[in-house]
């Protein structure tokens, strides 16, 4: 089996790609294909045109996207709309046209409507006003699961979507403005912590809530999804709501978080947030029954989580994107 699988560089496409590798390592019959950005411009019709045309995978999974934290979606909201829609059509639309049958895209809990009931089922997708702050990108994850529906109603094939919470983990984006919350903390407790600084200060009030999914907890469940049966995938979804969300079930308040930060980090000093920053979505908690039943949860408690991606980060601190 080929398996093209798109952004292996990134986080989650690199947990994705550990996993398909044992799995060959193992002895499965499997070719994984991975391109670089500068190999193949996935913004490119013609260059992915060409790209799956020559190929033809069996398997496509796409992994990759522009991703970044509240800073980065509100001061690059054209290039997040842009650069997401291109990608998902050009990759969508030419897998298909190479004859793949099967195919994972890979969204973002930012789909749901800011004052989405919590915890927030997939059946709350368009049934309300998106989070202001990432409302680009969420249009552009929303249309990719909207893609994968329209390919499958009017051609048969098998495209799935997974919706996964706030991801952390090794290969995480450290950097200190573009970064999410929780790598952002974590450089910040950590520099704070090593230099003997007395504060740290933290966006918004601390009080919104947020869901956090190690890397590792996702590779394993996208490769869950994308495995499932086509009757027990089919009997759980319908052909327009057939997006999977993936996550802990459970959610911490920001400075909760901090506090957990700031303990693996080794850092005793005080914290302050600054009530002048936006705080973003209220509360981000997913419901992950569907998945539930299907078979799958997450294995990976968020402190012993967290204190893995330090000592990645640790270990990798010149490559972090720092």
């Amino acid at each position: 089996m080929k398996i093209y699988l798109a952004g292996h560089r990134g986080m989650v496409g690199g947990a994705i790609l550990r996993r398909l590798q044992a799995r060959k390592d193992n002895g499965e019959d499997l070719e994984l294909v991975t391109r670089t950005h500068a190999e193949l411009d996935l913004t490119s019709q013609e260059a992915v045109r060409d790209f799956m045309q020559a190929t033809r995978p069996d398997v496509v999974i796409l992994a990759a996207a522009k991703v970044g934290g509240i800073h980065a979606n509100n001061t690059y909201p054209a290039d997040f709309i842009y650069e997401n829609l291109m990608m998902e059509c050009n990759t969508i639309h030419q897998a298909f046209a190479a004859g793949v049958r099967r195919l994972l895209f890979l969204g973002s809990s930012c789909i749901y409507p800011r004052n989405a009931p919590q915890p927030m089922a997939e059946g709350a997708l368009l049934t309300g006003t998106l989070e202001a702050t990432n409302e680009p990108y969420a249009v552009a994850k929303i249309a990719g699961i909207k893609l994968c529906e329209s390919y499958n109603r009017q051609y048969g094939v098998d495209y799935r979507s997974v919706m996964p919470t706030n991801l952390y983990g090794p290969g995480d984006n450290f950097h200190p403005e573009n970064s999410h919350v929780l790598p952002a903390l974590i450089r910040r407790f950590h520099e704070a912590a090593t230099q003997g600084r007395d504060e740290v200060v933290i966006w918004g009030t601390g009080t919104p809530m947020r869901e956090f999914l190690h890397v590792d907890d996702m590779a394993e469940a996208s490769l869950f999804v994308l495995d499932l049966p086509q009757d027990i995938y089919a009997a759980n979804t319908s052909p327009m709501l057939s997006h999977i969300n993936v996550g802990t079930g459970q959610d911490v308040t920001i400075a909760e978080l901090a506090a957990i930060v700031a303990r693996v980090t080794g850092y005793t000093g005080a914290v302050r947030f600054d009530t002048t920053r936006p705080d973003g979505t209220p509360r981000k908690l997913m419901d992950v029954s569907r998945l539930a039943n299907m078979g799958w949860r997450a294995r990976t408690g968020l402190e012993a989580g967290v204190a893995d991606t330090y000592r990645w980060f640790l270990d990798h601190a010149a490559e972090a994107r720092m």
